[in-house]
């Protein structure tokens, strides 16, 4: 049964015309907007024009590969925050831990299944659906509350003492609730530190704040091979 239509937009990016044809078919059936695009530079062009909510980006692209077009749709403020599914070769590991880690929020291996892919996208859309709160929110994540305007954090009613980058970290996580946040995109992030620096500053810091969290830091999750990700369940605002 197809659905009603949505406002979320989802552009779709390969040079395969029957891959592009098979993903817009199935997502236009499930009701979703849908826009496509063939290259690298076409596909950044559209983005910036038409904001989707999602980009279903393959990685071989002519033109530009789509690890430059990840790269550059995170580092634009306008579409910074867009959801990407990539699109990857079967067995090709390296590329979907680089996508990651780049800031990709899933992958899916050719050849797919279109129910699974589309299963794929309303997963992610789920996960960023929340709009982006204003800093004068508590933002409430099960028994962890932050509140923005007073930098302060609680569990279960519990004033929990943090740092100033404990505090930007778990603020970080939470704002990003259920996406993965590579090592390297937190320490550019919350420390200012150039993304290739080799350091465990990161762990160890992940560490504390879960110990001071409590029970509450098993939230926090740890994504081998790539960074952690704070569970998006019981996630709300005030």
């Amino acid at each position: 049964m197809t659905r009603t239509e949505t406002s979320e937009r989802v552009l779709v990016v390969d040079d395969e015309p029957e891959i592009v044809a098979l993903v817009a078919y199935h997502l236009a059936k499930e009701g979703y907007r849908v826009s496509t695009a063939a290259s690298g530079p076409e596909a950044m062009a559209a983005a910036l024009a038409e904001r989707p909510t999602l980009v279903v980006l393959d990685l071989m692209l002519p033109g530009m590969s789509g690890f430059e077009v990840l790269e550059k749709l995170r580092a634009q403020p306008a579409t910074r925050n867009v959801a990407v599914l990539l699109l990857t070769a079967r067995g090709d590991e390296a590329d979907r831990i680089r996508g990651l880690t780049l800031g990709a929020d899933d992958y899916l291996t050719k050849p797919f299944s279109p129910q699974e892919m589309v299963l794929r996208v309303a997963a992610i859309l789920r996960r960023v659906a929340a709009p982006a709160a204003t800093p004068s929110d508590t933002l409430i994540i099960g028994a962890i509350e932050i509140d923005r305007a007073a930098h302060r954090v609680t569990v279960s009613g519990r004033l929990v003492d943090l740092t100033p980058i404990e505090y930007k970290l778990l603020l970080l996580l939470g704002e990003r609730r259920g996406r993965v946040q590579a090592r390297a995109h937190l320490l550019e992030t919350v420390w200012d530190a150039a993304p290739d620096i080799q350091t465990r500053t990161v762990d160890m810091h992940v560490q504390r704040l879960r110990t001071k969290l409590g029970a509450a830091g098993d939230t926090i999750e740890t994504v081998r091979g790539f960074g952690y990700r704070l569970r998006a369940a019981e996630s709300r605002r005030q």
